[in-house]
């Protein structure tokens, strides 16, 4: 029997503090909170009307990969805790199974962490017009999906919803946040982009770029949040069909961005509905990634 799709939770005796373009957050007591990651999917800051089956099992199951496999690098907002813990109903339970998980109540940083590896997406727009990506200087010449000399940390602050991220220097991240924990952001960021990258092309999957999201605990310590190197957070390009000078077919949401570009929208709510063959194709696309990463 296949799990049941989910786009949107209202579960029974706990109050829900957020609810984003994907995933439901409700609050368990003043030290932790459980995150449901649903099947929606969101493109240009738009949720779609179509919930694509699966996905937030796979986004919930890839991040968790990644979180075991990072502590070394960075602690993390899991708890361990299981679902039967906080879910009592067995209904609720068999809903929120492999997409829900128990995480430590931490202080979100207002900024993304965005690491560039390739030439790709809004970076390689930017070079376009002057040949930096986000106010760093290239070597001229390159060609899009080009891989960079080294990765790029490229900030961005988060955005208000409905509005667009929007890309700052590295100078205001201090400002913000200080200037330590700026250093350690970057630093820590290009650190887990370095090893995944190295375990993701061992599986047939270049990490062009990837988007980390990192709050502080009491003490102050950096601490991994959110979700870490999926196909909603990353853009995958399959090893064996990559080649520069051309856009590669990918395992994320590209693939329903590129079939967007085709209608006549103007990319503001409501989103448009998606053809079931596409919801099936986006649908294979996340499985695909998580079973080549995780094997």
């Amino acid at each position: 029997m296949p799990a049941p799709t989910v786009y949107r939770t209202a579960l029974r005796g706990l109050e829900r503090l957020h609810e984003g373009k994907v995933r439901d957050i409700y609050a368990l007591d003043a030290a932790t909170m459980l995150i449901v990651t649903t099947d929606r999917l969101s493109a240009f800051d738009v949720v779609l009307p179509d919930p694509i089956p699966d996905k937030g099992r796979v986004l919930n199951s890839i991040s968790n990969f990644w979180f075991a496999r990072t502590q070394q690098l960075v602690p993390n907002h899991l708890t361990g805790r299981e679902l039967a813990s906080v879910i009592g109903d067995p209904d609720e339970r068999a809903l929120l199974e492999g997409r829900a998980v128990i995480v430590r109540r931490l202080e979100a940083l207002p900024i993304e962490a965005v690491i560039r590896g390739y030439l790709s997406g809004s970076g390689w727009k930017d070079y376009q017009r002057s040949g930096e990506v986000c106010g760093i200087a290239l070597p001229a010449g390159l060609e899009l999906g080009a891989q960079l000399p080294q990765p790029l940390f490229t900030p961005a602050t988060k955005a208000r919803p409905g509005a667009h991220d929007e890309n700052i220097p590295f100078g205001e991240v201090a400002a913000l946040i200080g200037p330590e924990l700026a250093v350690a952001m970057r630093d820590t960021a290009l650190e887990l982009y370095a090893f995944a990258a190295q375990h993701a092309r061992h599986r047939g999957i270049i990490i062009a770029d990837t988007k980390f999201e990192f709050g502080v605990d009491a003490d102050g310590r950096l601490t991994l949040i959110d979700e870490v190197l999926t196909p909603d957070s990353s853009r995958f390009w399959p090893v064996d069909s990559y080649r520069v000078g051309v856009s590669p077919p990918s395992f994320d949401k590209q693939f329903v961005r590129d079939y967007l570009e085709t209608l006549h929208w103007n990319k503001q709510a409501p989103g448009p509905r998606l053809p079931p063959e596409v919801i099936v194709r986006t649908s294979e696309k996340y499985r695909e990634a998580l079973a080549r990463l995780t094997g």
